[in-house]
């Protein structure tokens, strides 16, 4: 798998885009259902500024008034409060971090289950172009990265603007002249903060592109089938290396996210540092030409500058990490702007008391960006409580047909229709109920084995786990496990054999009783006794139920009501056993190849 390369030499690329106002008013609407709390800070906020600015003032009236006199009285109370004002200072900053992180949290989850909801929504095909470790990467890195930034940065913002907004305005009351003076420093460093903006929002989309690459390496390599197909393989210095890559790169740029802009804030601290002692040698002057400005005026402002550097410092580096984060939000915003292909319309119902009558109406399907149609012009009829068999080679198009049954596609022209309903037409929940499914594919959670069989059907009895598992042959094995039911499966099930997996897959499904049931390879796994049993348990699970079929082993097929001959995405044949045999067509070569396949392994020993 090649891994993406990045730059070595990290730098500004001047083309980076600013943050577009329509993603700006996009993440503010996050915060909308909370502006009561919001409203809230904003006052605590407002508050704790006008705090802050007071003390230099009483530092004056200390310096000016209380010192000079020898007024021991009003230097007491002008200490009660100095001291009263930073623990009101205290008492609001507490109060407003619960509030701005209650709801810092309340947005992350908003965001979080949003995007996990709508995912959940995406079609397999979505699944099927996209990486599991990408995906697990917007939910973990991009939206766990955010968390600093929706959680406190909106209200240090406010804050820190509050404060230097309040500050201002108490120095231009103080002396305009040495306020004026202070201010000279502003346009230089906003000027140099957006540069500083760009580059850590170019680098911020770098370095999750790489996290992502990064986590989609080890979600495949670090599973079970990936640590068997590299060991199998001889692959684990290659994969090794390919991880060490990726985490040089991913290091790399944290250090460039970090360092980005270092020299840049060191001028401006540098600056911010040399202001007040050039303010005292400026108001020096002042004193000396007769102009009047108190020894108190001049402490007190030095004071205001310090408290205007601090939140100002802190506002600029709030607004590039803000910068930065349009990046993560960017990512994000991507997958939940992802339209969903396969979406239940609008007015969609619930299939009422449904009979299994299966229909396929001119139907042709072609995956995105494929040549050519996968299916073309599908017309069958499978009456209710009947059975229907889908052979044919491999790409005939034999698991479309049955992805477009259960609609985890739709259609491109024609319909599938259930009961007389098109599926498109039917709500999620109700087709779902409908239409049971069993792949070759089973996936098993890492939980126990009635958690499991439970996933299907949360209020089962334990009655009703056990008559599943015995109509899908497989009681008889999980009863003998050392914990019975409640054994813990393992990573996908991995301590069962895939006949075994395939039958308790079976289970889950038939312990929903669907009236149609999908079986899509479902007994591939199987060795040939399991198998003859479990068409015997088939055989008595179809009764009164629409089962549709797909098989490559046509020796599971040969009972069903008709079979179905695909032939490059058309039907080439329909008929039952006996009758395609006896046409001598497509399907009976396929019985004949099958025939042959299965024949070395069915002589006995030594012969």
């Amino acid at each position: 798998m090649p891994v993406r390369e990045v730059p070595r030499t990290v730098g500004e690329d001047p083309g980076t885009p600013p943050p577009r106002r329509e993603e700006v008013r996009r993440v503010l609407r996050l915060f909308r259902p909370h502006t009561r709390p919001l409203g809230l800070v904003g006052v605590l906020i407002a508050l704790s500024a006008v705090a802050g600015v007071a003390s230099p003032f009483l530092i004056r009236e200390v310096v000016d008034v209380a010192l000079p006199r020898g007024d021991l009285r009003l230097l007491a109370w002008l200490a009660v409060g100095l001291i009263g004002i930073v623990v009101a200072t205290t008492a609001l900053d507490v109060l407003q971090s619960l509030l701005t992180t209650r709801v810092g949290q309340a947005v992350m989850h908003g965001l979080r289950t949003a995007l996990y909801s709508h995912l959940q929504r995406m079609s397999l095909g979505f699944f099927a172009r996209t990486r599991t470790g990408e995906v697990q990467s917007r939910i973990a890195n991009d939206i766990g990265a955010l968390q600093t930034v929706v959680t406190s940065t909106g209200a240090d913002l406010v804050q820190n603007l509050a404060t230097v907004v309040v500050t201002v305005v108490a120095m231009l009351a103080l002396d305009w002249r040495l306020a004026l003076f202070s201010f000279v420093v502003l346009p230089f460093s906003v000027w140099l903060n957006r540069r500083v903006g760009r580059l850590r929002r170019r680098i911020t989309a770098q370095r999750q592109r790489q996290l992502a690459e990064m986590s989609a390496t080890v979600e495949e390599t670090l599973s079970i089938s990936g640590i068997l197909l590299t060991r199998t393989t001889g692959r684990t210095p290659e994969v090794v290396e390919r991880f060490t890559r990726q985490s040089d790169d991913v290091a790399r740029l944290e250090v460039g996210s970090e360092m980005a802009g270092r020299w840049q804030w060191s001028l401006i601290t540098l600056t911010m540092a040399a202001v007040p002692a050039l303010t005292y040698l400026l108001g020096g002057w002042i004193r000396g030409t007769g102009t009047a400005l108190s020894i108190g005026t001049l402490v007190a402002l030095v004071t205001l500058q310090a408290q205007l550097f601090r939140p100002l410092g802190a506002l600029l580096r709030i607004v590039v990490r803000l910068h930065a984060s349009m990046a993560l939000f960017t990512r994000v915003f991507e997958y939940l702007d992802t339209p969903v292909e396969v979406a239940e319309r609008p007015g969609a119902v619930d299939l009422p008391r449904p009979r299994g009558h299966v229909r396929f109406a001119g139907v042709s399907f072609a995956y995105p960006g494929a040549g050519q149609d996968t299916l073309t012009g599908i017309d069958l009829d499978v009456p209710a409580g009947t059975s229907l068999a889908v052979v044919g080679t491999t790409g005939s198009g034999k698991t479309t047909l049955g992805y477009l049954l259960a609609r985890l596609y739709d259609v491109d022209s024609g319909a599938v229709l259930l009961d007389g309903h098109d599926v498109r037409d039917l709500t999620a929940r109700s087709l779902s109920d409908a239409v049971g499914v069993v792949t070759q594919e089973t996936f098993l959670l890492h939980a126990s084995v009635a958690d499991n069989l439970r996933f299907a059907k949360p209020d089962a009895t334990d009655e009703e786990l056990r008559r599943a598992a015995r109509a899908a042959q497989v009681d008889d094995v999980l009863s003998a496990l050392p914990q019975g039911y409640d054994t813990v499966v393992g990573e996908r099930g991995y301590r069962f054999s895939g006949g075994e997996k395939q039958r308790i897959a079976l289970a889950r499904t038939v312990l929903r009783d669907p009236p149609v049931l999908l079986l899509d390879e479902a007994t591939s796994a199987l060795d040939t006794r399991t198998e003859r049993a479990m068409a015997a348990a088939l055989a008595e699970l179809s009764s009164g139920r629409t089962t549709v079929t797909i098989a490559h082993r046509l020796s599971t097929v040969r009972d069903a009501d008709q079979i179905v001959v695909l032939d490059r995405g058309r039907v080439a044949e329909v008929g039952t056993h006996a009758e395609l045999l006896a046409r001598g067509g497509r399907y009976a070569g396929l019985v004949a190849a099958d025939a042959a396949r299965a024949e070395p392994l069915e002589q006995p020993a030594g012969s």
